[in-house]
């Protein structure tokens, strides 16, 4: 494991690539909310907040999936999707919001020079109008979207363009998310991977058991493995 503020023989990153939600943005309170409005449509009872938070970061699958026990292939999986996705596009900013200290570690970052960008299993559809609604658009560097390239997460493909796009080697650069196929995603990219330790994380194999080269529990704990003022 590479030490703390560091990659490979003693480097820092010269870039850092975020995933968006449950590591950038908090958007479980807005996702979570389609899926119970959707659910209150067909007269189900509302999901505890809990139950369904930790299913944000697998997306609408994982959101539909919990609220309708309904998984891709099932008749009803795709009907369901479509609905929670309308829903969710009406209510994308209602309440989500940066993570807390997600701010400073930006600031900090840009003013060492280390370029970032954000690579997202979001379609471009949300992530674009999320991210230019909570100011991260116009200071990233690269904006990776679900449907950007022909793959996505846990597919390297994304990670290597976010990296063409801001002029790195994918040696050079850091990639932290929430979930398992962001290391997965990383690993293949030949990245070095952080887990967010802030964020959803799923449901399922421990993430001491995702393979990645350190866990953070906070943005600022990350700004102090990076060994940023």
């Amino acid at each position: 494991m590479p030490a703390p503020g560091m990659i490979g023989a003693a480097r820092m990153p010269r870039a850092i690539l975020f995933d968006l939600d449950g590591t950038l943005i908090d958007s479980a309170p807005d996702l979570a909310g389609a899926a119970n409005a959707l659910r209150a449509e067909h007269g189900l009872e509302p999901l505890p907040y809990e139950h369904l938070r930790p299913m944000v970061g697998a997306g609408a699958r994982g959101m539909v999936g919990i609220a309708f026990g309904v998984v891709p292939g099932d008749e009803r999986f795709e009907p369901l999707r479509d609905a929670f996705l309308a829903r969710y596009e009406q209510a994308m900013l209602e309440r989500t919001r940066l993570f807390d200290g997600i701010q400073v570690l930006l600031a900090s970052m840009e003013a060492a020079g280390i370029a970032w960008g954000i690579v997202t299993n979001k379609a471009a559809r949300f992530a674009i109008p999320v991210a230019e609604g909570l100011g991260l658009a116009p200071r990233a560097g690269a904006l990776v979207c679900g449907d950007t390239t022909p793959h996505s997460k846990p597919h390297p493909e994304p990670l290597w363009e976010a990296a063409r796009r801001l002029g790195h080697a994918p040696a050079d650069c850091l990639y932290v998310g929430d979930d398992l196929r962001d290391v997965q995603a990383g690993r293949a990219a030949g990245m070095a991977t952080l887990v967010a330790g802030w964020g959803y994380l799923g449901q399922g194999d421990h993430v001491d058991t995702w393979g990645a080269d350190a866990i953070v529990e906070s943005p600022s704990a990350l700004l102090n493995w990076l060994q940023l003022p």
